[in-house]
Order: C-alpha cells, then sequence, then structure tokens
C-alpha cells in the first residue's frame, strides 16, 4: 500500500492480481476498508514472513488441487489454522529450544554491539533490555551476542553480559499492556543463576519523590509495566528515553503515541535498499525524465483536445487532428516505458513487492509509519556505535509539494 492505503502490488497465492482485480477487491466499497485486523493480518515483522509464505502455498495448493482440500475449507479458516499453529511453536517452546541449541544458525553475530554498549554507558547514560522472552533465552542469546567479551574458558552462561545493562526485563507483558503504566502486571526479581522468581518491593511512582530507591540492587526482572522501568531507571521525562526496536506497531508506535518516548526503529533491508538505490542514480533519472515527458505530452494532447472543441479551427483542423492522433500514440509509447522502466527498477529491490519504502513513487505506508513515528532509523543497532553519544541528531527540513519549484528542488 501507498502512504494514502491505497493497494498498488497484491498477491493471490503466488499470482499477481491485474489492476482490475486490484479494483474490484479492494476498492469497489462505498466505503474503504481501513486494512486493519482483524479482517487482515498484518505482516509487520520478520516472525509474520514465514507464516505469510506457508500461507501463499496453502493457497496456490487448494486452487490447484480443490478435490485434495476439506469440504467446508476457505482461506480464513486456513490463515488461521496456519496462525494457531505458529503461535503453538513460540507458546509451547519449540521455536526458541531449536535456536538455542544453535544460535550461530540463527542469529547474526555483531561485534560491534559490545564495544557501542561500553561507549554509552561511560558516556554516563543509562541502557536497559526489554524483552517478551523469559529469563532462561533471553541469557542464551544474549550470551551469544556478547560471548566474544564476556566468555571464560568452560563455561557457556556465565550471564557477565549483565554489566553492559542497567536493567534487564524479561517476560514482558503483551506490548500493548507492558506501555500503560495502569497495568497491574506483577514485577519479579529474577535470580540470574536458578531462574526462580523473587516478589519485587518496587512502587509505582514519581523518580523524584523516591529517589533514595531510585538505583536498583538487583538487575534482573520479569513481567511488570512501563511505570516500574520508569521507576527503576529514575526517568522523570519520557523524552529522557530512547527506545529501540524492530516491530513498527508493537516498539515505535506504541512507545511513541502512548509515551512520547525518543524512538528508533531496526531496518535490516535498509542496508541493501541504499546500496541498490545509490547503484540506480541514473536509473531515477531516467525514470524522472520519462515522467517529465509523459506529462508534458498530456498537457499537449489536453489543450488541442480543448481547442478542436471549442475554437473555430475549420481552416487547421485536420492538421490538429493528424497532432493529436500523433500524440496519442506517443503517450502510448511513453507510457508503455515509464511503467516498464519502472517496474524493472522496483523488481532490483525485490523481485514481487519492490522497493521496500516506495510504492511507484509515493512513499510506501511502511515508510509513512517509519516518518510519523520514529525519530531514528537504521539497518542495525550498532550503527551508534560510529558516532559520539553525545550527538545531536537534527531532522532534514519538511517540504511541501509547492516549495520544490519555488526554492529549485
Amino acid at each position: 500500500m501507498d502512504r494514502h492505503k491505497y493497494v498498488k502490488v497484491a498477491y493471490h497465492g503466488f499470482k499477481e492480481l491485474s489492476k482490475e482485480e486490484k479494483v474490484a477487491a479492494y476498492g469497489s466499497t462505498l466505503i474503504r476498508d481501513s486494512f486493519d485486523e482483524p479482517d487482515y493480518a498484518l505482516i509487520d515483522t520478520l516472525f509474520s514472513l514465514g507464516e505469510a509464505y506457508l500461507f501463499a502455498q496453502l493457497v496456490d495448493f487448494m486452487d490447484s488441487n480443490p478435490g485434495k482440500v476439506p469440504s467446508g475449507t476457505d482461506y480464513p479458516l486456513m490463515y488461521r489454522d496456519v496462525r494457531s499453529a505458529v503461535d503453538l511453536c513460540h507458546r509451547d517452546g519449540t521455536l526458541k529450544r531449536m535456536v538455542a541449541k544453535d544460535p550461530g544458525r540463527y542469529i547474526n553475530e555483531d561485534l560491534a554491539i559490545v564495544p557501542m554498549l561500553e561507549m554509552i554507558r561511560k558516556s554516563g547514560r543509562s541502557t536497559f533490555l526489554v524483552t517478551n522472552s523469559l529469563w532462561d533465552y533471553t541469557d542464551v542469546v544474549m550470551n551469544y551476542l556478547c560471548g566474544p567479551y564476556t566468555s571464560d574458558v568452560g563455561s557457556c552462561l556465565n550471564h557477565k553480559w549483565l554489566q553492559y545493562f542497567d536493567i534487564v526485563i524479561t517476560g514482558r507483558s503483551f506490548e500493548a499492556k507492558f506501555f500503560h503504566d495502569d497495568n497491574r502486571a506483577g514485577l519479579f526479581e529474577v535470580e540470574p543463576d536458578s531462574g526462580k522468581l523473587l516478589n519485587a518491593d518496587i512502587q509505582i511512582g514519581s523518580p523524584k519523590a523516591n529517589h533514595q530507591h531510585s538505583t536498583p540492587v538487583h538487575k534482573v526482572y520479569q513481567g511488570g509495566n512501563v511505570g516500574h522501568l520508569h521507576r527503576l531507571l529514575s526517568v522523570a521525562s519520557s523524552s529522557q528515553i530512547l527506545y529501540v526496536g524492530d516491530h513498527i506497531y508493537g516498539d515505535i508506535l506504541r512507545s511513541k503515541k502512548v509515551l512520547g518516548w525518543r524512538t528508533m526503529l531496526v531496518i535490516p533491508e535498509l542496508e541493501q535498499e541504499v546500496k541498490l538505490l545509490s547503484e540506480s542514480k541514473s536509473t531515477r533519472k531516467e525514470l524522472r525524465h520519462l515522467r517529465m515527458e509523459r506529462d508534458s505530452i498530456e498537457d499537449r494532447i489536453h489543450h488541442l483536445e480543448w481547442s478542436l472543441k471549442f475554437d473555430d479551427l475549420t481552416e487547421n483542423q485536420k492538421k490538429l487532428c493528424s497532432e493529436h492522433e500523433d500524440l496519442l500514440q506517443q503517450r502510448e509509447h511513453v507510457r508503455w516505458l515509464h511503467q516498464e522502466a519502472q517496474r524493472q527498477h522496483h523488481q532490483k529491490f525485490h523481485k514481487v513487492w519492490g522497493q521496500l519504502m516506495k510504492t511507484g513513487y509515493q512513499n510506501s505506508r511502511f515508510a509513512h509509519q517509519v516518518e510519523r513515528f520514529a525519530c531514528l532509523y537504521s539497518s542495525q543497532v550498532t550503527n551508534f556505535g560510529l558516532y559520539s553519544p553525545n550527538k545531536y541528531y537534527r531532522p532534514s527540513e519538511d517540504y511541501m509539494p509547492h516549495e520544490f519549484d519555488v526554492l529549485g528542488l
């Protein structure tokens, strides 16, 4: 979808929908769809891609083999079955057990994580980790990520990675609940060695009023809500926090809209997009030229059509009609060149969906959300390590369409 929620690319299974099919499916109602749950499933995380691809395979199978599918099965039922199966993999620990057995197979090692955290902490700033995962899995992942700097010979899990964080909250309740301090979820202390939970006597309140308890002796907790986190960190203002996450809805949108935190969205695909954008500068110039040529031809066509309709052009009418026909042919030729060049350009980014941040010339719906809710965005969090912790990240200037020609942009 583009930023106005118009569907630009759509597939049924692995079959791309034509323009007419898209209009029939998404654009023919008097009241436009909001494209929100529960009528639609939002594919907005890396976790979601697996189930989306499995569902597309099943759609193709059902269309090609109707006799092999149980009677009464429809697309919504099939998707709910896929969704339930994937949820079960998360709930019963199957997925995380596989990762924990061999973290290197599933997790990209980044040797810049520890130096970045050390630099941030040496600058006098606090760091915290908040995750839905429980302590045992969190410990495995963080030991792997920080391992080259903290592992002792013969020791698998030594918890030394905890030195890089002031507070760690595991087993975070569902995102929507965690980001509301009226959520009554209890906060428990976690004993790192045993994994046992202990009652945590931490009251939610003004950090300034309870400053004598602002520096917790304990580091690892489970559950709770954002009020507990603010209290543990002695945060007086939401704008003091920069929250880094990779989920546009669960992390960035909620923390920005509900709390007013500063936000940074991690977009792994961005690295490849930037590389391809750099390589396609000449293509982008060609696309701009073709678009301007289309606009110019269409303007001439419109001018001719109105002249033929209203002006007394008896003597030149035949000539103008011939010119009009020529322009119509030129328009179709340039339109085809432009559309084909645009398609090839987008397919370089992804052969099915094209460029992540664009749908044609419009920003995609995803890009629009990034603009609205992410103060910063980057391909990986360790890009922070390339700059001083004291750097002030200034936004680029916003422009309205009427400013481009006036300012020569």
